[in-house]
């Protein structure tokens, strides 16, 4: 027999959408629309994090600042546009916010928001740690996000940055569901080594980061992006259960002349959506599956 042509990661089969049973969200709703917010912290002076302008000689106080913008500012102005369209958000934090900025959590948390765990600090990168190491980092991560006996069920890895192992060990963790595969608009079960995780859609490219600091794009054109993706999913939601995720980093959707662009995007999709539209989180679609097993 000869050898595949492909190295293949095991982890999920092909399906093609189109042949896929149909079934509903909660209420017979169609389309899942949810908007993720990144809550990251970086060390100052080392380790990995987005430039505005080129790499700096270390401490490089530009970028680290720019990006601390978001924690200090950004986020306050796109917690006000979510609570005025009455529109929840998922907050993805890093651990290490629980110590340096815990008002932004407890901001979440008192609006009822969903916390998906997003690694340590945004200044490293998991995929590069031994299977070992990867589980300590785990392990840190779900201790320090769990308050009042609640804990994280969903994961994004930071800079999606996966090992060979990360699937197997978030299961083993405990971990529902995960973020970092942006393959499908639909949920997908995905195999580990004990057993299954749910892969939940995650947009890379309704995701201000790629979007913005990689291709240039500014917040009126991505603003439009999100109403032509909305159109797209609404449309296809008609024949099948679709998910649109909208990602989003405070310092960069957080800034002024930016926010105004995503508050036009999410207003207009709030008097648009009908009643086959829910506005969620992944983990409330993540147990709506589960539930339907």
């Amino acid at each position: 027999m000869p050898a595949p042509l492909l190295t293949d990661h095991g982890r999920y089969g092909y399906s093609a959408i189109v042949d896929r049973p149909a079934y509903d969200w909660p209420d017979g709703k169609r389309l899942a629309f949810y908007v993720a917010v990144n809550l990251e912290v970086f060390s100052f002076g080392e380790g990995e994090g987005p430039e505005l302008g080129g790499p700096k000689e270390q401490p490089d106080v530009m970028n680290y600042a720019w990006r601390d913008y978001g924690n200090r500012v950004g986020v306050w102005r796109l917690l006000d546009i979510l609570d005025d369209l009455e529109i929840p958000a998922v907050a993805l934090p890093n651990s290490a916010l629980a110590e340096h900025a815990p008002r932004i959590l407890d901001a979440f948390r008192e609006r009822g928001g969903e916390i998906v765990a997003h690694g340590r600090t945004n200044a490293e990168k998991p995929g590069s740690f031994s299977e070992r190491d990867e589980a300590r980092l785990i392990a840190d991560t779900t201790e320090a996000l769990t308050t009042g006996g609640t804990r994280p069920l969903g994961w994004l890895a930071p800079h999606i940055s996966e090992s060979r192992h990360t699937p197997d060990l978030l299961q083993e963790a405990g971990y529902t569901h995960l973020m970092d595969w942006a393959h499908d608009d639909q949920p997908v079960w995905m195999t580990t080594r004990g057993g299954r995780i749910l892969s939940v859609p995650y947009p890379q490219e309704l995701n201000d980061l790629p979007q913005i600091v990689h291709r240039g794009i500014e917040a009126r054109q991505f603003g439009d992006m999100i109403g032509d993706a909305y159109d797209t999913f609404e449309r296809e939601s008609e024949a099948r259960p679709v998910v649109m995720g909208v990602a989003l980093h405070p310092y960069l959707m957080g800034q002024p002349h930016r926010a105004p662009h995503l508050r036009r995007a999410l207003e207009t999709i709030k008097e648009r959506a009908g009643d086959g539209v829910w506005f969620t989180t992944p983990g409330a679609i993540s147990a709506h599956l589960y539930d339907a097993e």
